[in-house]
Order: structure tokens, then sequence, then C-alpha cells
């Protein structure tokens, strides 16, 4: 398929009367999916149906959009441009009825926030307790994801803001630091270091793991994966998942020795649940930010519940937003 070497003056508006959203929304889902199958099976399509709607997109756009063969499926320069045009696309559009309802009445407004699985800050739970208070009829909705996910909501204007971990910024996200954790190792009763106050760092060595799904090099946990490798242990991880609760519940059925924030499982380790482990002195610290999408156009209460953050952490030291 050939590109349009010299379009006419009208082809911007003929694009816009002829484009159909229909078509943009089923390629948002292609490009996620990764095949036709899948997109299929989400969007409860036949498979000929999708590919039709993928050849009627090139067609008006006269652009290829997706490089399709036996065994392998990759989108072009062109189909990546239109698949991030399309979803802020769809965010606003998903943002619509808000809107809407904006109108109707100003004093009601939905907040909708992404959140990390571990994400335990004594200073955000004062501001949901400060905007409640201020703004009783508006409501709020708090999504438990995998960071990653929780960035691609609030990407997509689905969501107000996130709450997470952070590796690399996308320059179309504003990001500010809420707190910052430390992480430890620890292991649950079954475990043969359970309970001994001699534990030396070379007794870790060669044992077993759980940890979380971003414990990885090149993810945001990295600090977490050093501190795996420099305890030597095995490289195997037996237990993994992306929310904190289940790597914590592996962690105490004694499956292995597993990383989780200090703070989070500080009484964990009181009641008898978890046993630190070394190192002690050494623990990496992680920050965790705010993000939002500053091309989102927000209603009255999504404002409210982000200027209170921010304020909050203007007007809060670092020092008191760090939990050891």
């Amino acid at each position: 398929m050939k590109p349009i070497l010299n379009p006419s003056p009208d082809a911007p508006d003929r694009l816009m009367r002829e484009l159909d959203w229909n078509l943009l929304r089923t390629f948002v889902v292609l490009a996620e999916s990764g095949s036709v199958t899948a997109a299929a099976e989400k969007l409860r399509l036949k498979q000929p149906t999708v590919s039709a709607a993928l050849k009627r997109l090139e067609e008006r756009l006269d652009k290829r959009l997706v490089e399709r063969r036996p065994g392998h499926f990759h989108l072009t320069e062109a189909g990546e441009l239109l698949y991030r045009e399309a979803v802020d696309i769809q965010g606003s559009i998903l943002r619509l009825s808000t809107l809407m309802r904006e109108v109707a009445d100003e004093v009601q407004g939905r907040v909708k926030i992404a959140v990390a699985s571990h994400v335990v800050c004594p200073l955000f739970d004062a501001a949901l307790a400060e905007f409640h208070a201020r703004h009783p009829r508006a409501t709020l909705s708090i999504d438990v994801m995998a960071s990653r996910d929780a960035l691609a909501a609030v990407t997509a204007k689905a969501a107000t803001l996130a709450i997470c971990l952070v590796r690399n910024r996308n320059p179309r996200l504003e990001y500010r630091r809420i707190y910052r954790e430390f992480f430890g190792l620890y292991c649950g009763p079954p475990h043969a270091l359970f309970g001994r106050a001699d534990v030396q760092q070379k007794d870790l060595a060669g044992l077993p793991t759980v940890s979380f799904e971003t414990d990885r090099l090149h993810d945001v946990l990295r600090p977490v994966t050093l501190m795996r490798a420099e305890a030597e242990l095995g490289e195997r991880i037996v237990g993994q998942s992306s929310h904190l609760e289940e790597v914590r519940r592996m962690i105490i059925a004694g499956l292995g020795v597993g990383p989780l924030p200090v703070h989070v499982v500080r009484r964990d380790v009181e009641d008898g649940l978890l046993w630190a482990l070394p190192p002690y002195d050494r623990r990496p610290a992680i920050d965790v930010h705010v993000v939002w999408n500053p091309q989102a156009r927000m209603n009255r209460a999504e404002e409210a519940m982000l200027a209170t953050l921010n304020r909050m952490i203007e007007t809060t030291p670092i020092e008191e937003r760090t939990y050891a």
C-alpha cells in the first residue's frame, strides 16, 4: 500500500468526515492484543470481521498499519503513531459521560485512582480524609493494579491519577514523589531460618525465592533485584505476583525468602508471621510517585483531589514521607 504523495487540500476534512470511531477502537484492541485471533476474542467478533476492519482503516488512511505473516505481528511506524493517538482519543471519549454529569450537577464528581498493591502511606490516607471532609458528595474509586497498568490507565485517561512505582518516565505525564520506602528480605514460620537470631547473609545463598513480577534488572524493583543478587539467593523464583498480599502469603507459607516493604510488614514481624533476614543495614530505597495526565480534562472533584495531594506533598518534608 503506497502513501499519498500529493494529498488534496481537503484530505484532513474528508478523513474527519469518513473515519469511523469503531475502526479506531478495533485497532486499539488489535494493537494491544498482538493478534487478530486475540482481538476477535476480546471484541467478541469473528476473525474475518476484525481483519476487514483493519483493511478498511488502512484504506481510509492509505497507510499500512500492521505487518502480518504466520507467527509475526508487528505495528508499522504509522501503526505505532495511530495507536498512541487512538488511545488518547479513546480516553477523551470515556470521559464524556463524566463531563456531562458535571454540567448537570457541578457539586458531584468522581475520582478514579489507580494504586499499586503495596501502597501504605499515611500522607495519602490523610489526603483522602481531608478530600472527603471538604467534598462529601464526591465519590472515590480506588483500583489496585500493577504499576505498569496504573500508568497505562493514566496515559489513556481512564484514571484520574496513579500512585505507583516508576521506572521510565513518559514525557506526556506529570510525576511527583509522594513517599520513599525500604525493602527487606523475610521468611515465614515454616522456613528453616525463621526465628534464628544468628542468620548471616551467607546463609541465604542458593535458597528458593518469592518475589514481585517487577523484580527484574530492567524494571521498577531493580534495587530489590540487586539486593537478592548480593544475598546470592537462588536465581529461580518459585513464587511470583504483582500484588503484595500474594507475595506476603507465599512467604508466610514458607515457599521461599522474599522482599517486602519494611514499614508495611512491621506488624507481621511483631506478630510472628514474618522473620526479617539480612542485609539489615543496606536495604534498598524505593520511591513511590503520584502520576497524572496534564492533557486530561478533569472534573472539579478530580482537580480538588490532585490539589490536596500536591499541597500535602509540598508542605511535608521528605523526611516525614520516608518510611524506614
